[in-house]
């Protein structure tokens, strides 16, 4: 069995939370992706965004401690393991985010599948019981 990392970032915007139609599944996804060798996952996820979509975000989420010393990480949402193919799967830590303000609410040019859903639009695309458990916590959350 092999592992991978990997970060899902779902960011909510003025009651809307960040979906995009995933090209190679044809499921409808948030951000996200593999963390890289040597980088830290906050760093990853945030990334991920900004790649896929061109929204700068910050993650929402606890800190243990806000002290002098180690930088503390975010605690993610969730964490879960998918299986990815036989003998693969990823470890996908679950990450809520808000666009760093101030954001006017445009998106990468050229991404087909790509945009903001209220709770009704998002479960109307036909997400996985996954994803639309998900969307719902996002949308309760930060919405």
């Amino acid at each position: 069995m092999t592992r991978d990392w990997a970060v899902s970032v779902f960011v909510v915007w003025r009651g809307r939370v960040l979906l995009h139609r995933h090209r190679k599944l044809g499921l409808w996804l948030p951000p996200g992706g593999h963390v890289e060798p040597h980088e830290l996952p906050d760093d990853a996820a945030v990334r991920e965004v900004l790649e896929e979509t061109g929204v700068s975000v910050e993650l929402v989420g606890d800190r243990p401690v806000d002290a002098p010393g180690p930088r503390q990480l975010v605690r993610p949402r969730g964490v879960q393991l998918e299986d990815i193919a036989p003998g693969h799967q990823h470890v996908d830590l679950v990450y809520l985010a808000r666009p760093v303000e101030p954001y006017g609410g445009s998106l990468a040019d050229g991404e087909e599948g790509l945009g903001w859903y209220a709770g009704d639009e998002a479960r109307g695309l036909g997400l996985t019981p996954e994803m639309a458990a998900w969307v719902d916590l996002a949308l309760r959350e930060l919405g």
